[in-house]
């Protein structure tokens, strides 16, 4: 009888979750973003939706039907090629692209969404291993290749005007372009409770109703799909940061005070909130443990304060793979050590 004990260190399995059961929560989650997409945008956000999901799954069926050598002998055995196509797949290409739809503005085109998200799943996901073996998050890699190819830099104006009648439309992405130009003012262009509810907002389909994407990320915290902790801290030390970044205000009083007021416009605005709950989460693409996490989440969302001021352009997407590809190198300096670990002498150590 084998008494070997196994010594490793986390994850560790604690549950009868699997992966098919975890990506079906994160649909449930995003299902009230991508509501709200298409009650905001239309039917021009419907018809992206599916596109990406329809496209993102067919790219995996095609991709596996001929790794598995479906087309060899005259396609005799394409069904059984079928049939384990659909005992593994496990819903991760439909939450590719839906996350890439809704990152996306109304404005792309149908054969756009299809590239990105023929790349996502071929190039990025699929060419590495698939499931679980990319190295970067696919829909993240597939917003940052349709807007390096296809310069989709136009957003749509929302649907439904803004609550508050003072409030400034734009086709920039959100209200962004003029908060990082603002040097410093206090005032937006669209009140608070505009950017938390998405009213009169131009922007991407699943990220201008922070209302929706709060709702999902409490789903997954029930669900404990993610931890709670993780999208606070992007988001609060992003938002801090932030701040810093515009500067601060000069007072009757004498002296100089941070401009907290930008704390929410900066967070509501643009893709930051919807990354922090649903991207930077990515399990596959983040660190093991708890330091690493630690590490991974503030330098992100730094990253994301420090860019966004200096090109006054979204850059969470361009953020997320950067960080994304030095997860390893995280994971090496952080990882804690396993229980009753006995760190091996080398040659020189025994001399």
């Amino acid at each position: 009888m084998d008494n070997t004990i196994v010594v490793s260190t986390p994850p560790h399995v604690k549950s009868k979750k699997t992966t098919r059961s975890i990506m079906l929560d994160v649909i449930i989650a995003l299902a009230p973003s991508a509501i709200a997409g298409i009650v905001f945008f239309g039917l021009l956000a419907l018809m992206i939706e599916l596109v990406a999901i329809v496209s993102c799954v067919a790219t995996e069926f095609v991709y596996f039907f001929i790794a598995n050598k479906g087309f060899s002998n005259k396609c005799r055995d394409a069904g059984k090629v079928c049939v384990r196509w659909w005992k593994q797949f496990d819903f991760t290409s439909v939450v590719t692209g839906l996350i890439l739809a809704l990152i996306l503005p109304a404005t792309a085109q149908w054969y756009e969404v299809l590239i990105g998200s023929i790349f996502s799943i071929a190039v990025v996901k699929m060419l590495f291993g698939g499931t679980g073996k990319n190295l970067v998050n696919p829909a993240s890699a597939g917003r940052v290749f349709m807007f390096l190819s296809f310069a989709i830099t136009t957003y749509t104006a929302c649907l439904i005007p803004a609550l508050n009648f003072t409030s400034g439309v734009f086709t920039g992405p959100t209200n962004l372009s003029w908060l990082l130009s603002s040097d410093g003012n206090p005032v937006t262009k669209i009140s608070v409770l505009d950017l938390f509810l998405g009213t009169g907002v131009a922007g991407c389909i699943g990220e201008t109703c922070a209302a929706a994407i709060l709702l999902g990320y409490v789903y997954l915290c029930i669900r404990n799909v993610i931890k709670w902790w993780q999208p606070l801290l992007f988001i609060a030390v992003f938002g801090l940061a932030a701040v810093f970044m515009s500067g601060f205000s000069y007072i009757q009083t004498g002296g100089y005070i941070f401009n907290i007021e930008l704390f929410l416009p900066h967070v509501l605005s643009g893709g930051v909130l919807f990354g922090a709950v649903f991207m930077f989460t990515d399990y596959v693409t983040s660190p093991k443990g708890v330091y690493g996490q630690l590490v991974y989440y503030i330098v992100a969302a730094l990253l994301v304060a420090v860019l966004r001021y200096f090109t006054k352009l979204e850059v969470t997407s361009f953020v997320i793979m950067l960080m994304n590809l030095i997860v390893p190198l995280i994971d090496k300096y952080t990882i804690r050590k396993p229980f009753g670990y006995i760190k091996k002498k080398t040659q020189k150590e025994d001399k």
